[in-house]
């Protein structure tokens, strides 16, 4: 059974890293916080209650044993008859598209491994179209999609030449609705773009170190509230350029174990030892760091230079927000460092949109890096590091990312500046504050209503990010294909990114969403969910009475 914070059927506290006294009691401990079974459906409240100032309640259903056996039997009738179509293909019976040695190098060393592509070759294809759809609008509450088709069983595909307009999208990150074409960033970006252009053709070490790119630091470093931050052209290079630089040899990675892959890289780039932790799991991370001090490093069982952590806010896959008071607590208890990945949480969480940090209440100068991208939230590109001034300083001259790559674009950097002095309020407006609420407002009735549904949403409440399990195989290519019918364009998500029976949709919920638009989209997934036979969840939730949004829609969802 699958449980938040991946707990399997452990006690509540120590769960989360806490023992029971003798009498099975915890000191101190908040009776609002608890942890509750109804019908096979897992909500996780937080059981260290003292060091939380908000209800944090996830939700984790259990996949039904049939649709379980029914998943596997898919997949296993899929992989038969990909290996008849591969001994079809050897004998020349049937046509092979994809890439292979060829007929007077077969002596040679192979450059192309057969059996890895054959997930390729007989799965992905079949529901390929799904993924990379070619989009010529802005990606914001809505899209126009360029419409394509396929005569070889999505091996190629051919314009129509026919849009789709006004796609409603469900699928983009743009949780602050500043990817758009108009407004005061798209017009401050088009004055940079005619002062300065578009490339900068250097790097930040040489003739690239531009007054907007220092301009940029000092705002992003007061909208975090640490002494120092420092941009980068890439969210993906934040993560895996720097992390090298903080790690090295002797030094011990604590990852979670649902990191994107750009962490993961940039742990393996480093060197270090890695070791990976449950997800969002207390008792696991603090059995790793307790292990980590005893025992040391292996073989000489010396002290390790250093313990890094490596946590996300919001997880992009399962829509949970990191357990971060209870990391700190760690962190401080075991002498580590905290490495925070907050490329989904900042601008989608806290009042203020300043991230997981302060949805928790939490001082920043807990965490010793805070990193985050600006490509979610800010409807721009690249990322940021930001922590104590000699941190950032060390940075500067030992990240490959700094010393290596070509400057951000300036109108990138003005897209930035300009949506976060609106996010702060810097702008004399309240369009900033206004966006954060509604975000909230949608993401709480968007779930609300999947979960009256009878679908299977997994994740906290406050997350944007909403993933609804679909399972099968062939359910996968058939939603999205059934959406895009219906004008609404969704992410849909397999193996090998989710576990392979636990393939999903995943929602991007935006503040750019308006109420009518949710409803659309609503009854859309609701109708395609009874023609899939999407509705497993075994936890009925009756519907509330639709109301304007206010204060009470958190208390009842929280309650």
């Amino acid at each position: 059974m699958t449980e938040s914070a991946g707990n399997k059927n452990e006690d509540c506290h120590a769960a989360n890293g806490v023992k029971p006294g003798r009498n099975g009691m915890v000191k101190n401990h908040h009776h609002h916080h608890h942890q509750y079974q109804k019908q096979d459906k897992v909500y996780h409240a937080a059981c260290n209650g003292e060091l939380y100032s908000r209800p944090f309640i996830e939700s984790f259903e259990e996949t039904p044993m049939l649709v379980a056996v029914l998943t596997y039997m898919g997949y296993g009738i899929l992989t038969i008859f990909g290996y008849l179509r591969d001994f079809m293909r050897e004998w020349k019976i049937e046509k092979c598209h994809i890439a292979r040695e060829r007929e007077e190098q077969k002596d040679f060393v192979s450059l192309y491994q057969d059996f890895e592509n054959f997930y390729t070759r007989n799965l992905y294809m079949r529901i390929r179209d799904s993924w990379n759809r070619p989009i010529c609008s802005v990606p914001g509450a809505t899209f126009d999609l360029v419409e394509r088709s396929s005569n070889d069983y999505n091996w190629t595909f051919e314009y129509t030449g026919r849009v789709v307009k006004d796609v409603i999208n469900l699928g983009s990150y743009n949780y602050l609705g500043f990817a758009e074409n108009t407004g005061a960033c798209a017009t401050a970006a088009g004055e940079v773009t005619v002062k300065f252009g578009v490339g900068v053709a250097s790097t930040r070490q040489e003739m690239g170190n531009l007054d907007k790119h220092e301009e940029l630091e000092k705002l992003a470093a007061s909208f975090l509230g640490v002494e120092s931050a420092m941009a980068f052209g890439m969210g993906f290079a934040t993560n895996s350029m720097n992390i090298p630089a903080l790690a090295g040899k002797g030094c011990l990675i604590l990852s979670d174990e649902l990191n994107h892959a750009s962490l993961v890289l940039g742990a393996r780039l480093s060197g270090s030892t890695i070791r990976v932790f449950k997800h969002n799991n207390m008792q696991s991370l603090e059995k790793l760091l307790r292990d980590a001090i005893a025992h040391g490093q292996p073989r000489t069982h010396r002290p390790w230079k250093k313990i890094l952590i490596l946590v996300e806010g919001i997880y992009s896959m399962e829509g949970s927000i990191i357990r971060l008071p209870e990391v700190i607590a760690l962190k401080k208890k075991y002498k580590a460092y905290l490495y925070l990945d907050e490329a989904h949480s900042i601008g989608a969480l806290g009042p203020n949109g300043r991230g997981v940090v302060e949805y928790f209440g939490l001082d920043p100068k807990d965490v010793d890096v805070m990193m985050g991208t600006f490509t979610k939230s800010f409807g721009a590109a690249g990322g940021y590091i930001g922590g104590r001034k000699d941190l950032i300083d060390y940075l500067r001259t030992h990240s490959h990312s700094a010393i290596y790559a070509t400057s951000m674009s300036l109108p990138v950097v003005e897209q930035i500046i300009t949506s976060m002095k609106c996010i702060m309020g810097k702008d004399g407006t309240t369009i900033g504050r206004s966006r954060i609420q509604r975000l909230a407002e949608n993401t709480v009735y968007f779930r609300r209503r999947l979960r009256e549904m009878g679908f299977i949403i997994y994740g906290n409440n406050d997350s944007p990010v909403v993933p609804m399990m679909l399972y099968m195989p062939a359910k996968i290519g058939a939603f999205g294909r059934e959406m895009l019918k219906r004008n609404i364009g969704v992410v849909v998500v397999g193996f090998p990114a989710t576990p392979i029976i636990e393939s999903r949709a995943r929602f991007c919920i935006s503040a750019a969403h308006t109420k009518e638009m949710l409803d659309r989209a609503l009854d859309v997934i609701s109708e395609v969910g009874d023609l899939l036979q999407l509705k497993y969840s075994r936890h009925k939730v009756l519907p509330s009475l639709d109301r304007p949004f206010d204060e009470t829609t958190y208390e009842e969802n929280e309650e």
